[in-house]
């Protein structure tokens, strides 16, 4: 059993970056692809970034791609997102997940959930 633990959240002014980070204790994390999900407010939660076991592929939501950057560091067992000219839309809570499948977002089936971290993003 895996438990994942988000941490990097907090109030960000609009056009600033932060990296979040998720950091994976017992197995679930080593050959597993890993996702980050994000919920904003009154809307569902969705998946913004993936990357595969071996951290070499990655895949992104198409709104997002070029301003998030997913990477994970399997000798720490952690994984990041780092996230650029941050909007007021990017307001969320972000949930870091596991999963024992395919790591592109069309096909991403999360398995463990970490607590969540909130990002604001407000001037």
């Amino acid at each position: 059993q895996v438990q994942l633990v988000e941490s990097g959240g907090g109030l960000v002014q609009p056009g600033g970056s932060r990296r979040l980070a998720c950091a994976a204790s017992g197995s679930g994390f080593r050959g597993y692809a890993m996702g980050w999900y994000r919920q904003a407010p009154g809307k569902q939660r969705e998946l913004v970034a993936t990357v595969s076991w071996s951290g070499r592929y990655t895949d992104y939501v198409d709104s997002l791609r070029g301003r998030f950057t997913i990477s994970r560091d399997n000798a720490n067992n952690t994984v990041y997102l780092q996230m650029s000219n941050l909007k007021p839309e990017d307001t969320a809570v972000y949930y870091c997940t596991n999963s024992p499948y395919q790591y592109l977002i069309r096909t991403y089936v999360p398995q463990s959930w970490g607590q969540g971290t909130q990002v604001t993003v407000s001037s």
